[in-house]
């Protein structure tokens, strides 16, 4: 019996929020319910407000396809990625669409621009036109919880929030980054700089743990001050990069933890007058296409962003085709040595006051 009531409380909870659940919360009928969601009709300002948080506490979402049939879900997937115009993420979406459109499915892309409320809204979006699936890139635990609690599957890329909840397709961000510290420590390099915009995303938890996992395995510890935890408002961040780009002690290396903050650097060092890798050892995290462009080139971790894209959407169509215990899928990086780094050795240059 035990089994069965598990079973059956399981049935509910993955259960769309129906608009007869709304009105039951709301105190109202479903007619009167669904005249104050869609404005097809009169209700009372009072009673729209008391169906509007009826509808936000049950999570309902209307159905864009309802129109009187029971729409079953579409061969549509929604794709959820935090900024296209970074290169990394045009990648990761180029490879879910690669085996997406194999397979005939439409997608969905939207770019959420690393905002919560954009973020949720397209969740939204996805349920009202019922897609078959979702592949994000999530900012946090909400969406993804969201979207499961409707019963569809969600596969989480790059970063991971609902780890046993859902599958996910990540690369091994403590390995990435030990071997990145510790290709500088071989060097010579003592004094290593991690630049660093956040820490709490697995992402960033990873690549923080994998550096500090090189400076003890080089019988090194921690030096906080050359841990610049700089936050996203690029301003702040320019500000607190220059600032240990000029100090009396700066560092000999400097490694950037993503793309953005490595082109933000790698332009404030020549800036300064700077000489990479005279006067400073650089690497960064993601290949981008700009860092062999640039003389020297910048060594660093090459992330397979179209390989995370697609083999998180092969994940999530044998996800809608047989539901299964979620899995973890983690992929390798490379590191890539190109001119930007040296052994330290006496400065030739002290960088200017700007």
């Amino acid at each position: 019996m035990a089994g069965a009531s598990d079973s059956r409380a399981d049935r509910d909870r993955a259960r769309r929020p129906r608009l007869s659940d709304v009105a039951a919360l709301a105190g109202v009928s479903s007619s009167t319910a669904s005249r104050a969601l869609t404005d097809n009709g009169y209700a009372a300002p009072d009673v729209r407000k008391r169906v509007a948080a009826a509808a936000d506490k049950l999570g309902y979402v209307p159905d864009a396809n309802a129109r009187g049939l029971k729409a079953q879900a579409t061969r549509t997937v929604g794709l959820l990625v935090s900024d296209l115009r970074n290169s990394f993420y045009a990648e990761v979406a180029a490879g879910a669409a690669s085996v997406l459109r194999e397979q005939d499915y439409t997608i969905v892309l939207v770019d959420d621009a690393a905002s919560d409320r954009e973020e949720m809204a397209a969740a939204r979006t996805f349920l009202a036109t019922r897609v078959a699936g979702v592949l994000l890139t999530p900012l946090s635990a909400t969406v993804t919880e969201f979207v499961s609690r409707h019963g569809l599957p969600v596969v989480e890329i790059d970063r991971q929030f609902s780890r046993g909840r859902c599958d996910a397709v990540l690369i091994n961000n403590v390995k990435a980054a030990n071997e990145l510290t510790s290709h500088l420590l071989s060097l010579g390099h003592r004094r290593i700089a991690l630049v660093i915009d956040e820490t709490d995303w697995t992402t960033g938890k990873g690549r923080l743990r994998g550096y500090v996992r090189a400076l003890e395995q080089a019988g090194l510890k921690l030096d906080e001050s050359l841990v610049l935890r700089c936050g996203l408002d690029l301003n702040e961040v320019s500000d607190q990069t220059r600032t240990l780009l000029t100090a009396r002690r700066r560092p000999t290396a400097v490694f950037t933890a993503n793309n953005l903050l490595a082109e933000l650097v790698w332009r404030q060092a020549h800036e300064l007058g700077l000489s990479i890798p005279g006067d400073l050892s650089f690497v960064a995290f993601d290949d981008s296409p700009w860092m062999s462009m640039v003389s020297p080139g910048i060594t660093t971790i090459r992330q397979p962003a179209f390989e995370l894209g697609s083999r998180a959407a092969e994940l999530l169509l044998s996800r809608i085709a047989e539901p299964a215990k979620a899995r973890t899928v983690s992929l390798g990086s490379e590191l890539v040595e190109r001119g930007s780094v040296a052994r330290p050795g006496r400065r030739r240059t002290a960088a200017k006051t700007v």
